[in-house]
């Protein structure tokens, strides 16, 4: 039993790092990387090099594009470079939130359902059922509608409806798990049940779950803007991309400025995930890391 661990853990080790040089050698990976990278330090650094996203400036009212003001200022006067730059730390930090739960969710229920079999597994699938038979932008409305307009309450509506198709996916790769030769080895072995899935299930179904995660992180996003661009996520007068372009609707005629940060910020984040989304799917194999 020792051999086979000992032998298990290179062989792992040695298909991910095949992996992660596929990766590496991948032109797009690489590209949306580097975008995710600006991203992320325009969210955690950019705040500390501009002003106040909220000081209201009536005298300096749709203010073009200038050397004091690179993006120029809204209908408040208020500098439209300071409010993207903060947006980007609150569209990210609740696109990130979203992520973790759905994914934390959508594998751990599947793996549940695959190992404990029975009446858990009927139940549990037959809540994915439910879930994706409703359509999950009519069932976040609803939620948010209950809840109240705010950040957390629309990150708890966009995670409850966003893990039951990750959930359905990670169910059945646990199932294809259970079927591999190492995995018979070890039961016949006498290894104990949580062992095996920690140790040989988990990990295969982990790779491919964070991977489909990662192929909707995008929708994330937009869907996160769209509800902020409705009025049901971030409340004024707190900065963020989808409650950006909602308020430039007004003044979008004679001031078409203030839908570069915001627009090129979804842009920004849209591409460089489904770059690193696409990279991760064509590198990806499925028997190597099994």
């Amino acid at each position: 039993m020792s051999a086979m661990t000992t032998d298990a853990a290179p062989a792992e080790r040695g298909s991910h790092a095949g992996l992660v040089h596929r990766l590496l050698h991948h032109r797009g990976f690489v590209t949306g990387l580097v975008g995710v990278l600006i991203l992320l330090t325009v969210a955690l650094v950019g705040p500390l090099l501009v002003g106040d996203p909220d000081l209201t400036r009536f005298t300096q009212q749709l203010t073009p594009p200038s050397a004091a003001f690179p993006l120029g200022t809204d209908s408040a006067g208020r500098d439209v470079m300071a409010r993207t730059v903060y947006g980007a730390r609150v569209s990210l930090l609740a696109a990130l939130v979203v992520f973790a739960i759905t994914t934390t969710l959508g594998i751990g229920v599947g793996v549940t359902a695959a190992l404990a079999g029975g009446r858990i597994d009927a139940f549990l699938c037959r809540c994915c059922d439910v879930m994706l038979g409703l359509p999950s932008l009519v069932m976040a409305l609803a939620i948010v509608g209950a809840l109240g307009p705010g950040l957390i309450n629309l990150v708890v509506a966009m995670s409850i409806t966003g893990w039951a198709g990750l959930a359905k996916l990670c169910r059945t790769l646990a199932l294809d798990c259970r079927h591999r030769g190492d995995v018979i080895a070890a039961r016949m072995a006498g290894v104990s049940p949580a062992r095996i899935a920690v140790g040989h299930i988990l990990p295969s179904v982990l790779i491919y779950g964070l991977i489909s995660a990662t192929l909707g992180l995008g929708e994330t996003v937009l869907g996160l803007a769209g509800m902020s661009f409705l009025g049901l996520g971030v409340q004024p007068p707190t900065a963020e991309w989808g409650s950006m372009l909602n308020a430039s609707r007004i003044d979008l005629a004679v001031a078409p400025w203030l839908l570069i940060g915001p627009g090129l910020g979804l842009v920004l984040v849209v591409t460089s995930v489904t770059l690193i989304s696409d990279a991760l799917r064509d590198c990806a194999d499925l028997k190597e890391l099994s």
